[in-house]
């Protein structure tokens, strides 16, 4: 027998007394299996356990139709606030319009009225100064003493008002014919008016 035959003899009967041995050791320690077959697992376990998925956080979106359903119900309570605002503002300005159309209107019928007062006093006068005129030539055309003798007997204010449109040419001989007391009666009324009168 060589050498080369020789070590594989030995290897083999190494190998079977160390497969004898290991037998003997499993019967006597029963633990040792679950401990040999069991080795590999601490090791297993001993590896970080695998990261979980993350849970994903809410995403703002989530939370934007919220606060942008407040935003828009905060725009629409302004825009009918504003509304309402422009509303009442066109109201009042309406109310306002026809205030100030029935007062001008108001206005219109009282300068009118004012025109049409001041027109039938401008008649009036007139028609009072075309009586006086009208009787002041009247006695104009009398002789003096018949004309001095009226205005002996007439109202003071009336003969003022007489003698106060006369021609002075022509009141002169009446005035001359009249009672003294009476001329100076006339002359003191004559001078209060014509004093009264504004000028020209």
């Amino acid at each position: 027998m060589n050498a080369a035959n020789a070590v594989r003899v030995l290897l083999v009967i190494a190998g079977f007394l160390l497969g004898l041995k290991g037998m003997a050791l499993v019967r006597d320690f029963p633990g040792m299996t679950g401990a040999l077959t069991g080795f590999s697992a601490p090791a297993m376990a001993a590896d970080p356990p695998a990261a979980a998925a993350p849970t994903l956080a809410p995403a703002p979106a989530a939370a934007a139709p919220s606060a942008t359903d407040a935003m828009a119900a905060g725009l629409r309570a302004r825009r009918e606030a504003l509304e309402d605002r422009e509303r009442a503002i066109a109201t009042r300005e309406a109310l306002l319009a026809v205030a100030e159309q029935r007062l001008a209107a108001r206005l219109a019928e009282l300068t009118a009225l004012q025109g049409r007062l001041e027109q039938a006093d401008v008649d009036a006068r007139e028609r009072e100064e075309s009586h006086w005129r009208t009787m002041a030539k009247l006695y104009e055309t009398m002789r003096p003493r018949e004309a001095a003798a009226v205005f002996n007997e007439l109202d003071l204010p009336v003969l003022v008002q007489v003698v106060e449109r006369m021609n002075d040419r022509k009141a002169a001989p009446v005035l001359g014919a009249m009672l003294p007391d009476r001329v100076r009666q006339l002359t003191v009324e004559l001078a209060r008016l014509r004093a009264a009168r504004p000028p020209a």
